[in-house]
Order: C-alpha cells, then structure tokens, then sequence
C-alpha cells in the first residue's frame, strides 16, 4: 500500500518538516511493524505546493490518503468524498495533537499504522466484554490501546502500536502483545485491554451501539475527552458514516 501525504496545514508545517516525519514512519513500516504484521504501507508526500494551487485529484497516486490540516473542519469527510470518493483516507490534526501534548509526528505514526490496519473502518475481532462476561467484537485498531506511549526513530517520536497476539482472548504463554512491552504496575499489555493513556472501541451487538472503554486512568479520560469533543478520531468517523451500526 502507497499512502500519499497532503500537506494542507497552511504553513503551519513545513514540507521539509513533513518528509523528517514521513521518512520515520516508513523506517518504522519496514523495521518495526511489517515483522510482526506481515503488511505494511509506504508513506509519500504529494499534491501541489503554494498556497494558491487549487487542490487537483491527479496528485494523488496512492492507495489511501492522509490529510494534514491545522485544525478540525466542519467539512473535511465531504472535502474527501467530493475529491477522492472511495479511497481509504484519514487526518492528521494538529491542533488535536497540541491539545493531547504530543508531536504531531505521534498523530501521524497513529493514523497511519490504524489506515494500513484497517482502511475501510470495517473490521472487527470478537473477544471478551471489558466488564462483563459476555463476548463483544472490538474495532481492529493498532494503537488505540497503547496510544500515549511512543519511541523515537533519528530523533523523531513515533507511536507505539499492538501485535497480532493482542487480538488472542486465550493467554499466550511468553506472548508479547505490544511492540514495546511497557510495564504498568508490574504488568505488561493484556489481550484487548488498555494500558494507561489508551482506551478501546468495541461495537456491543446486545446493546446494538459502538462502545468505549478506557481503565482507570486519567490521562485516558482526558485523551478521549478531548477526542469526543472535537469529534475526531476514527471511532468518531463510525459513528458519522454509520459504520459502528449494524
């Protein structure tokens, strides 16, 4: 997968900034994710440069696209659908990424590593009820759960992301379900849980609705608060496209 990078930040972020970031991720695609996963995507920077140039479709070349804005539009699924109807898209917000207190590089290893996971939005894995006993199907996402916590690559922080054995209801003895393996507490990541500063997505088939679950965490709680209030994210996207509904 080719992911194309348009930079529409209004100066806010310099291309040559953008390629120190993009140039991380994919070192992080090749060296870190693709081992463990099996796939991976590269990331390109494209569209027009200058302020002026009207956006044209025929910049982008890739198989997904993620914008990078200066804020949250009150229009920016239609500015996509209008352009690019059909292909897998995200956004790198950052001022969301100022208002959580991390790089705007974290925001951008995030939503890639979560659009080359899953880019239609559509996948789920069923396992256990974050409280109760009972079986629920969680959003197939790669760094919600460990979202706060990040590693540099050449200076440049990227996020942490989970494993395939996170997606395991059964334990998996000497199993290692996120790539760095932070210890919480004396504990290590749990399958389909969170560790602080992460939370979950998981669609609820009794209640018939898209849920949240976050542990007992402030930073959790701050970090979806800010999220639910901006109306961004990709939970936030399931619940406009109706993708979180059956």
């Amino acid at each position: 997968m080719i992911i194309s990078i348009i930079n529409n930040s209004d100066g806010a972020l310099r291309d040559g900034d953008l390629q120190a970031g993009i140039r991380a991720v994919n070192r992080q695609m090749q060296y870190d994710f693709l081992p463990y996963w099996g796939f991976g995507a590269q990331l390109r920077l494209e569209g027009k440069r200058g302020r002026d140039e009207k956006f044209d479709p025929a910049d982008v070349r890739g198989d997904a696209v993620l914008y990078v804005l200066p804020r949250k539009g009150d229009d920016d699924d239609g500015f996509h659908t209008a352009n690019l109807h059909g292909i897998p898209y995200g956004f790198v917000y950052l001022d969301v990424a100022k208002k959580l207190d991390e790089d705007w590089s974290i925001t951008l290893s995030h939503e890639a590593l979560e659009l080359v996971g899953d880019p239609e939005l559509n996948m789920l894995v069923k396992g256990p009820h974050p409280e109760e006993e009972r079986d629920v199907y969680h959003w197939f996402e790669m760094c919600d759960a460990v979202q706060d916590e990040s590693y540099p690559i050449d200076g440049i922080k990227v996020s942490n992301f989970v494993l395939p054995l996170y997606f395991t209801s059964s334990d998996e003895r000497g199993g290692r379900n996120d790539f760095l393996g932070t210890i919480h507490r004396g504990k290590t990541l749990e399958s389909f849980r969170a560790n602080p500063g992460g939370y979950i997505n998981y669609f609820d088939p009794v209640l018939g609705e898209d849920k949240d679950w976050e542990p007992k965490s402030t930073r959790s709680k701050e970090r979806l608060a800010v999220k639910k209030a901006l109306a961004v994210g990709r939970g936030q996207r399931r619940r406009v496209s109706g993708a979180a509904t059956v």
